[in-house]
């Protein structure tokens, strides 16, 4: 299926590894330029080789990367200095850790809005009028399952994700949907990413179990029987961001194996 959005421009967050860069690699697989963010120099100039290395689109889309801490206002400033308009906009930042709510004092709490709540309004507000002007715009917002089935050590992602879904709900039935310009929100459940495996770790650290029998045992909570792939998620994404999904909007799009036990 051809998606309808070759030569469109996309920024991507956290696109260095993990869920953000499937994102990137499947946009990219579709002719979309993208500009990759994450902060780790190193990994994010390797991931954006390896995209340019493989990319096998035949209109040979572009392919930049900027380190740089895209929570902060520098970082987001240093974004729009290398381009002002995107036709895509992937939200993705590191989740906050987890822990228990009692030792988390407000500044913990804050650096958890900010990240995975301001930013992603920060960056919708500094991009959807420009998208709304040319008649398309694509807004996908990397959450959590945990927004729809909480995890109690996850306090903080619970709180500032459900803020940020909360915002979403009100600002994609506003004007703009009638302009073209759609916001969803894409909750993974386990996919194999670095923070999965590091969640894992630290529950088989605290349980004294071992790793593998930690993950083992999470697999098999999951109806598909597996973790999902970074791959699969970018894929959801792509069709979210593609011409075809102009009716999708203001929704809660979970991918999780079949996880969450609820009707709705």
């Amino acid at each position: 299926m051809d998606l309808g959005i070759a030569g469109k421009w996309a920024l991507v967050g956290g696109a260095s590894k993990g869920l953000g860069f499937g994102c990137a690699q499947a946009l990219v697989r579709e002719g979309v330029n993208v500009l990759m963010v994450a902060r780790g120099a190193e990994a994010l100039q390797q991931a954006a080789h390896q995209l340019i290395a493989n990319n096998v689109s035949t209109t040979r889309p572009e392919v930049l990367f900027l380190p740089a801490d895209i929570t902060t206002a520098e970082g987001r400033a240093a974004v729009f200095a290398i381009r002002r308009d995107f036709d895509i906009v992937v939200t993705n930042a590191g989740g906050p850790p987890p822990g228990d709510f009692r030792n988390w004092d407000r500044d913990a709490w804050l650096r958890a809005i900010d990240a995975n709540m301001l930013t992603p309004i920060e960056l919708i507000k500094a991009t959807v009028d420009g998208m709304a002007e040319r008649g398309f715009g694509r807004i996908i917002n990397i959450t959590s399952s945990a927004v729809k089935s909480p995890i109690d050590t996850l306090g903080l992602s619970n709180g500032a994700r459900s803020g940020l879904t909360g915002f979403v709900a009100g600002v994609a039935r506003s004007a703009l949907a009638g302009r073209g310009v759609t916001i969803n929100n894409l909750l993974p459940g386990a996919f194999e990413t670095d923070r999965l495996r590091n969640n894992f770790q630290g529950a088989a650290t605290k349980s004294g179990q071992s790793l593998d029998a930690v993950m083992d045992a999470r697999r098999k909570t999951i109806p598909s029987q597996r973790f999902g792939q970074p791959e699969e998620f970018g894929a959801i994404c792509a069709f979210l961001c593609s011409q075809h999904a102009g009716y999708i909007n203001g929704q809660n799009v979970l991918a999780d194996g079949g996880a969450f036990g609820g009707t709705f």
